[in-house]
This record gives C-alpha cells, structure tokens and sequence, in this order.
C-alpha cells in the first residue's frame, strides 16, 4: 500500500472542489463531442446495471460526491479490500485512538472507491466539523480527505458514522451522461442507510429496491460491458 493517507489531492487543500474527473470508462469523448451537462446526480447512487462486466465495476454502487459542467467524481461503497481494515489504515500510519471508546469498531473494512489515485485516501461521513479538508456534499453527507479526521476514529470525537475508502471514480464532461444513455447505470437519491448500514452484500441489491426493481430480474443484455 503506497503513502496511505500521506497526501491529499491538491486541489483539496485549499478550494471546495474534489478530484479533477478523469477518463475512467469506456467513453472517451475522442471525437470532441461534448454533451452538454443537463442533469447534477451529487448526492446520488450510480447502480450498475448487470450487462456491466467493467472488472472495477461490476455490481457496483457509486456514490456521487460531486457532478458538475466538468464531470464527476464517486466513490464505490460496496467494493472492500481484501483484508485491509480501518484499524489497518491507522496502524501503518501509526495513528494510535486516544481516548480509545472501545464501543466504536475499527475492524470495518476499507473500500476500492476506484480506479484511479489509490493511494488517496476519503472518509465520508456525517457532518461533524473541524477537519483540515471537508466538503459538505448534502445535508446530512460530507467528504474528508485530511488525515486529521483519521485521528479521531476510535475516539469519541469521531463523526458518527463513517465510509473510509482508498482511490476514487471519475467521469469527465459528458461521459457519465453517455453511459446513463447506454443503460449501464441506474440512478436514484442516495440513501445513509445504505451508505453507512446496509450490509455490503447486499447494498446493489438494496439500491435498486429503492427504484422498486429486483437488479436480479434485468436482462443482462440490457447494457454494455
């Protein structure tokens, strides 16, 4: 694992903005055509659709920090690394809780947000102030990226519920809205329940039910890979 947590994206440091989108999937926009930003899915999940066999994102489900003229950026939450855990994360950075609240588990798992800077930590969390480097994303949802807000996991200061995940998903102008029209994703309004609760197995599942659909009755040919 390279530098966990030892440098937050620059553009984090001093302005509101994430991570820059990136060329991420499988629309380019080679030929220069631009669509034009008709629709804001922060705050929202991106379910994949089961025609999707991406290898990052197969049944996954993205949670939108940010969407805008220039893109977006998301998060997969239910995609964890193998036995790589918060208390992992705080061990190789030699974080030790104090006080330590022997109520709060740090065994929870880290999650793949993506496939791009992985070696970039997020937290997101509900709101809780005080950190070096936080974006509100909703009223009840924000995103830390400074590695002052892992001093307080495991301590009663900790916000009070958390999503520590490493790497990130991107989408520059236009690309996101092409694979909606492609139906490789489904949208729908986030939900803390599933972002912080639902058992990981279940929380593509459990997204589409939002929708009143069971992901398992889509036809695979419904999309592209």
């Amino acid at each position: 694992m390279k530098n966990v947590w030892l440098h937050v994206p620059a553009n984090t440091r001093d302005t509101d903005t994430l991570p820059g989108p990136r060329n991420t999937g499988r629309f380019s926009n080679a030929d220069g055509y631009r669509l034009k930003y008709t629709m804001n899915l922060q705050h929202h999940f991106l379910i994949a659709m089961p025609a999707l066999q991406d290898s990052v994102f197969k049944r996954s489900v993205v949670y939108i920090c940010e969407h805008n003229e220039d893109g977006a950026m998301g998060l997969i939450i239910n995609k964890p690394m193998d036995q790589f855990s918060v208390e992992n994360v705080l061990k190789k950075l030699k974080i030790d809780p104090t006080p330590r609240d022997p109520a709060i588990r740090l065994d929870k798992p880290v999650f793949v947000g993506g496939p791009l800077a992985d070696d970039r930590g997020f937290i997101l969390h509900t709101p809780c102030s005080g950190f070096g480097s936080s974006i509100s994303i909703s009223e009840d949802t924000m995103i830390t990226t400074s590695k002052d807000v892992l001093e307080t996991l495991g301590t009663p200061q900790q916000p009070k519920n958390t999503l520590v995940a490493l790497g990130y998903s991107a989408w520059e102008n236009g690309q996101l809205e092409e694979e909606l029209l492609d139906n490789a994703w489904l949208t729908t309004p986030a939900d803390q329940d599933i972002l912080f609760h639902t058992p990981i197995a279940e929380r593509w599942r459990a997204a589409a039910r939002k929708l009143g659909i069971d992901i398992h009755n889509i036809s695979t040919e419904a999309g592209h890979a």
